[in-house]
């Protein structure tokens, strides 16, 4: 955020050009008549005739420098200060091998599910404010990517790095659970909630996602589960003799285990087999978990004159050397 703390000095740069107009027209009407000046544009031009020509220039720069120092520039950051708690977010994302399905478009582009859900997601977290917000990844294992924050920006780059496999091949959803869980126990809040997305099969982990569930709606944790892909097979980039090659595999998500859990923690199951889908899905969740924060906001500047300020006292003291020896004037 820029802006000119003494904005009124900056009329002085009017005053400038004023004074610079009606010295020209006063320079243009005084002049003497001679003969003719044909031959004197070929005479050569030394060094120092061509820097004084440039002298009313310096002086005019150092004015206008030290017009705009005295009007204070200054470059603000803005600060937020959050006095209420907020909800609690973890996104459990699934890094499982079958996310490099190539059933999404963006930008009419095909890309992985992963790929297409990072998008989302960020767009998601910045649209937040005032909540913290962790992110738990899974496949075999699960694994907190990030504790509950307020860095938003933190979450987003995280979450641009993720990579498929990260945390093994297959989808363990109820340790992914079991994480985010335990991640809420960190920071207490009136509001606790998991965005559970997936696209496939609880076939891996310690803890079974009945177990999971039921702790969560003991503890009052509301799960909010998203199935994504498309139904069927799915098309992979696979490594072939002849270099890659596009199979169609089947990919199997248990929807059924995903609405059970949405219902029974009081959240919500949703399906998303397409980008659009999947955003208007998150924009859903974004509108339905809002909470009332008191933010305050103010801005930190940073001066800037100091630069300006230097450099006009450089060139005014540069002008007023060069006037006064080498091209010193007597009337």
């Amino acid at each position: 955020m820029f802006r000119f703390a003494s904005p009124l000095f900056l009329c002085l740069l009017l005053v400038v050009a004023v004074v610079l107009f009606l010295k020209y027209r006063k320079k243009n009407a005084n002049h003497i008549r001679v003969s003719s000046l044909d031959g004197v544009h070929t005479l050569p031009r030394s060094f120092m005739v061509r820097l004084s020509s440039i002298m009313p220039l310096l002086k005019i720069a150092a004015l206008v420098l030290l017009i705009l120092a005295l009007a204070r520039p200054q470059w603000g950051d803005k600060k937020v200060n959050v006095t209420t708690q907020g909800v609690n977010i973890i996104l459990a994302l699934d890094l499982s091998e079958s996310m490099q399905a190539l059933d999404f478009k963006k930008n009419k582009k095909i890309v992985t599910r992963l790929e297409a859900v990072k998008g989302v997601v960020r767009d998601f977290v910045l649209k937040r404010e005032g909540d913290r917000i962790g992110m738990v990844v899974f496949g075999s294992n699960a694994f907190t990517q990030l504790p509950l924050t307020r860095d938003y920006n933190t979450i987003a780059f995280i979450l641009d790095r993720l990579n498929i496999g990260a945390a093994g091949p297959m989808t363990a959803i109820g340790d992914a659970i079991g994480i985010s869980l335990k991640r809420l126990e960190d920071i207490q809040s009136k509001s606790n909630i998991i965005i559970l997305l997936t696209d496939g099969k609880s076939n891996s982990g310690e803890l079974s996602w009945q177990d999971a569930t039921r702790i969560a709606a003991q503890r009052k944790v509301k799960i909010y589960t998203i199935g994504v892909g498309t139904k069927g097979e799915a098309p992979f980039l696979v490594d072939g003799m002849f270099g890659k090659r596009y199979v169609y595999q089947k990919v199997d998500v248990d929807l059924d285990a995903l609405k059970t859990i949405a219902e029974q923690t009081s959240g919500s199951f949703f399906e998303a087999g397409d980008l659009t889908a999947l955003e208007q899905i998150y924009e859903m969740i974004n509108t339905l978990e809002k909470t009332k924060v008191d933010v305050e906001k103010w801005v930190e500047y940073k001066e800037l004159y100091q630069g300006l300020l230097a450099t006009g006292l450089i060139l005014l003291l540069i002008y007023i050397i060069l006037a006064n020896t080498r091209f010193l004037r007597i009337p």
